[in-house]
């Protein structure tokens, strides 16, 4: 049996239980990290040093880093699906797994965690502005290639819009003016009638007050 740990509130675990449902696999979530603690344990660190969420067990195969995890799953259970057989397919789905790894997440994380994780009067005003701009600068990049492709990697959905979905849907739903991007926009919209994606993304986000 797969066995994921994290909290379902997570970016980056609900990639994986958004794969993992879009994949009708069958799991188990033990939660961890956030408000439940448990991931500085010396029984998680052994199986994760970096003392994040989410791991996966699948029958004692352990593994760390949520694209990584989506890739894995895809590649097990999703081939010509999840998974694009035709190796240039492929490649763009990677590509854009990449860019929400590498450009599109340390982009918005201090203006997302600062918004939604430091009281106001902690706040860094500047560095927030900054992050939201360089965000916006970056998810035009996405907009662009969007106005050609129903999905990331073409006409099919693939893993590489799981990889982007939940941070892209954070963005759309914090209080913050945003450019318009109505090809992201449309995108977005396409991955909010998935099932899979309404059960493990679309949760509400409430900025403290």
């Amino acid at each position: 049996m797969l066995k994921v740990w994290g909290r379902t509130t997570s970016v980056n675990v609900q990639k994986v239980l958004w794969c993992c449902e879009e994949l009708t696999l069958d799991f188990e979530l033990v939660d961890l990290g956030g408000n439940f603690g448990g991931t500085d344990t010396p029984e998680y660190q052994a199986m994760n040093p970096n003392g994040l969420v989410p791991a996966i067990s699948d029958d004692g195969f352990i593994l760390w880093e949520s694209n990584t995890i989506v890739r894995y799953l895809s590649a097990c259970h999703g081939a010509g699906n999840l998974w694009p057989e035709n190796p240039a397919q492929r490649a763009l789905a990677d590509k854009w797994m990449d860019f929400q790894l590498g450009t599109l997440w340390p982009a918005f994380r201090d203006g997302y965690l600062g918004l939604t994780r430091v009281p106001p009067e902690n706040r860094d005003p500047k560095a927030i502005q900054t992050s939201l701009e360089a965000t916006a600068e970056t998810l035009n990049i996405l907009n662009q290639h969007l106005t050609q492709n129903e999905f990331v990697a073409g006409e099919s959905f693939t893993m590489g819009d799981v990889s982007l979905g939940s941070t892209v849907y954070r963005w759309l739903n914090i209080d913050i003016e945003r450019p318009n991007l109505p090809a992201l926009e449309a995108w977005h919209e396409r991955l909010t009638t998935r099932p899979a994606y309404q059960k493990t993304v679309m949760v509400p986000y409430t900025l403290p007050t």
